[in-house]
This record gives structure tokens, C-alpha cells and sequence, in this order.
């Protein structure tokens, strides 16, 4: 029997994925525990395994796609069974990417019928496949609106070029290339390419004329504006972010520490330690300080819960949790076609029970998954405090908008070279800055102000936080 196999839901608030890579191709044998697919959801990109053995008989997918939850993405024939048979039940070739900006389920104007999943009730738009230079059967021409708008100006043939973005599509970058190659493109191809309805829409072209001085684009004004699909991980940062600002009151509350004890004891540790290839962080320092200060401050590590009553009245409580999960902001890298980036938040659990060498190990070794691999649901969930920490980019204070549903984040800066006074003399030290954001119906100005100087305290005589 066929066995389908579904966009998974790989976090709690995910309600669609991208196909961002497949890594089976049709006919390809897999095993169970094989990575078969990277997958982007709204936290993250994360490897997708097969728990089943068989071969590749359908992918009804493409890369770039996204879908919702539960649709069929690829169908495996089971022991004994004919794979081209079951792809030609499952409906041949994959879909093409849908545009990204479109919720899911939903098809834009203009796009070919849905395409009935096998098995599942659940439909994924469909183009004819492409030909491997951004085009399709049809002679339309994928290509982003920039990458479009550039080659119209320069007389660059799209149908000439391959694409490199989701799915074969034309991008900025592609164009740019034919351009920076100096290779000869014949005009009026473009237009010739469009779609019907975007011919009937558009105005009949200009008699192209020579370039004057006041007619010829500059390279660099042609890089100014760009389209830049939403990913998952983008729309729900927006959304969820945008629901603590206008849900939550914020409020902040900033304190000056004098690093310069904390400096010269991570100096210290760090020669002994090199040999064994362990390296401390100031933010390894300020995880086990702020894990150890919510045992003097509970409010801190809280949570503000609405439920119904037993008589369907609403009813608020503060939760104050047992678990001290600290939560580390890790910025992703933005590709060079502006896509990709975001920001995840990597778990510490039970942080207050951890050493700085445990803290320092599990903090390099989520922030290198989660830029290369991508963190696993249970490595960002249950974060009871959140740190956010921009000292390593130079930036001196900020204020960071609070996680939900914490009831606090600290935002750290950089260490900075100030004059500090000490024993009634002003001599030169190290000075950085921390703000934290406050629940108002959680944590008080007072409650604030308490639990950063029981921080500020351990980083100023560091000593306390090795025992």
C-alpha cells in the first residue's frame, strides 16, 4: 500500500510549511531515519526523516512550496510495489512553488486550478513544469518583478537565462549576471513573454531608443528596490511581536555594570581551559547570573495566565514556574538574495542547575544548529526568560520587545571603555549596559529594579558564579 507522507506540524504554532530542499529524488530508495526534506516552518528550517522504508514514487511538492499542514508532499511505494504505477495514481510531476505572500489554502488571481493531494483533502496549487530556464510549457517566463524590471531596461532575454531562486524563478541576481558577463541579449523578448492577462494590463511598449544621460539607470539605482518574500519564520515573528507590543505593558527599566572583575576572571579561565578547547562568552557569564537570580526574585520567572472560571467568568493568575529555562535570541543569516534570516530563541533548560562550562557548551552547540540544521521543537520551547544580547555587534543599549509568554527580557549591550569611579578616584573601566522590558501586570518598577542589581551584583564579583 502507498505510503503518503504530510507536512508535519513541527512546532505548536505552525500552520503551514516551505519545502525549502528535497533531498530524494523519484525512484530513490530510503530508509527509515533518512533526511528526506529541509523544511521551513515559522520558527525555523528543520530536517524532515522518513519513519517508514521504501521508494520514491511521487514528489507532488516542489522546492519553494509552501502548503499546509497535513497535505501530501511525497508518496513512497511500500515493499513489492510498482513505484511508476502509484506515481501515475498520485498525478505525475510536483507542483510549482506558490507565491509566498499568499495565506495558505488560498490561490491568486491567475494561477492554474488546484491540484488534488493524493489521499488527502487538502490541495496545492499547480503550474506546468518548468523548463529548467524559468519558463514553462506554456513559454511564460518565471522571474521575480525586479529581475523582470531590470531586463526590460537592459534588453536582457529572461527565456535565455536560469533561474536560481524556489522553484527555477528568474531573481536579481541572475539578471545581474548575464549583465556583468557582457554577453549580447536581444530586446522585446520580455514582453513577448508575458501572460495574456498581463498583456491585456500593461501598456504597449515604448520604441526603444538610445541611451541618453538622461535616460540611462544606474546600476545602483536599480539595486534600490527589491520584492522580498515574507518566510514563515518572518510573518509569525510580525505577528507574534506585534501581538506583545500592543497586548503586553511594556516598560523598561536600565542599569550600568562595571565589567571589569568579570573581564579579567573570563581572561583568567579562558588560558586555563584553552587546552581543552572550551572558550567562555560574556553572555555564558550572564545566563548563569540571571538563571541564579530568579530564585531571590520568582516574579521574574512568570508567566500571566488567562482562563475561564468555573462559572465561564475570565479569571487571571500569575504563574510563577519551578523550571528556570533561560532563553538565548540567536540572529540567523540573511542570504544574499535578501531571503532567509530571522531570529530564533534556543532553550537552556534548568539553566540555574548548570556550570558556565555546560552553559558555554549547549549555547554554541544550539546556536550552530539552529543557523545551519535548525532547532527541533523541544529546543525552543519553555523558555521561562529570555536574553538578548547585540554587545558582540558594537550596539551600546537597546530595548527588546518582550517573548510571550515571558514577562521579561533582558537586553544587553557592550561592553564600553568609561571612566568609573572607585575608592573615591576616577580611573578607566569597562562599562556595559543592560535594559530589561517588564510586564507591568507581572513586575513592578521596584520588582525590576531589585532583580537587576541581584544580576548586576554577580557580574560585578563574578567569583560567586563558579560555585
Amino acid at each position: 500500500m502507498p505510503i503518503p507522507i504530510t507536512m508535519p506540524r513541527l512546532s505548536d504554532t505552525m500552520q503551514q510549511g516551505t519545502i525549502v530542499k528535497w533531498n530524494v529524488k523519484e525512484g530513490q530508495k530510503v530508509k527509515s531515519g533518512d533526511v528526506i526534506a529541509d523544511i521551513e516552518t515559522d520558527k525555523a528550517t528543520m530536517e524532515l526523516q522518513s519513519f517508514d522504508d521504501g521508494v520514491v514514487a511521487s514528489i507532488a511538492v516542489a522546492e519553494g512550496q509552501t502548503v499546509p499542514v497535513g497535505t501530501v508532499m511525497l508518496v513512497l511505494a511500500g515493499a513489492g510495489e510498482d513505484a511508476a504505477a502509484i506515481k501515475t495514481t498520485a498525478g505525475g510531476a510536483a507542483a510549482a512553488p506558490a507565491p509566498r505572500a499568499a495565506s495558505a489554502g488560498q490561490q491568486q488571481t491567475g494561477q492554474p486550478p488546484a491540484r488534488q493531494a493524493p489521499g488527502r483533502g487538502a490541495t496545492a496549487v499547480a503550474e506546468p513544469p518548468r523548463d529548467g530556464h524559468g519558463a514553462n510549457g506554456s513559454g511564460r517566463v518565471f522571474a521575480s518583478p525586479l529581475a523582470r524590471k531590470i531586463a526590460e531596461e537592459s534588453g536582457v532575454d529572461l527565456g535565455a537565462i536560469q533561474g536560481s531562486g524556489p522553484g527555477g524563478r528568474i531573481v536579481r541576481r541572475d539578471v545581474e549576471e548575464v549583465l556583468a558577463s557582457g554577453a549580447p541579449q536581444p530586446g522585446g523578448r520580455p514582453q513577448a513573454q508575458m501572460s495574456a492577462p498581463a498583456r491585456a494590463a500593461s501598456p504597449a511598449p515604448a520604441p526603444r531608443t538610445a541611451p541618453t544621460a538622461q535616460t540611462r539607470t544606474a546600476p545602483v539605482e536599480a539595486r534600490g528596490t527589491r520584492m522580498i518574500p515574507v518566510s514563515n519564520m518572518r510573518r509569525v515573528i510580525a505577528q507574534r511581536l506585534s501581538e506583545s507590543k500592543s497586548t503586553i505593558p511594556h516598560y523598561q527599566v536600565t542599569v550600568d555594570v562595571e565589567m571589569s572583575a568579570l573581564m579579567a576572571l573570563r581572561a583568567q579561565l579562558n588560558d586555563q581551559l584553552a587546552p581543552q578547547g572550551v572558550k567562555l562568552s560574556v553572555n555564558d557569564f550572564l545566563v548563569r547570573a540571571c538563571a541564579l537570580a530568579m530564585h531571590e526574585h520568582p516574579f521574574v520567572n512568570a508567566r500571566w495566565v488567562t482562563q475561564q472560571g468555573k462559572h465561564g467568568a475570565v479569571e487571571n493568575f500569575i504563574e510563577q514556574i519551578g523550571d528556570v529555562n533561560i532563553g538565548v535570541a540567536i540572529a540567523l543569516p540573511v542570504n544574499e538574495d535578501g531571503t532567509g534570516g530571522g531570529l530564533v530563541v534556543a532553550t537552556l533548560r534548568n539553566a540555574d542547575q548548570m556550570g558556565l562550562r555546560q552553559i558555554s557548551a549547549q549555547s554554541k552547540a544550539l546556536a550552530e544548529k539552529a543557523r545551519t540544521k535548525g532547532l527541533a521543537p523541544n529546543e525552543m520551547d519553555g523558555a521561562t526568560f529570555t536574553i538578548s544580547n547585540l554587545g558582540m555587534l558594537g550596539v551600546a543599549h537597546f530595548n527588546a520587545i518582550i517573548n510571550p509568554p515571558n514577562v521579561a527580557i533582558l537586553a544587553v549591550g557592550a561592553a564600553i571603555e568609561k571612566p568609573v569611579v572607585r575608592d573615591g578616584r576616577v580611573e578607566p573601566g569597562l562599562v556595559m549596559s543592560m535594559t530589561m522590558s517588564s510586564d507591568h501586570r507581572v513586575v513592578d518598577g521596584a520588582m525590576a529594579a531589585q532583580y537587576l542589581a541581584t544580576v548586576r551584583n554577580s557580574l560585578e564579583k563574578p567569583a560567586t558564579l563558579l560555585v
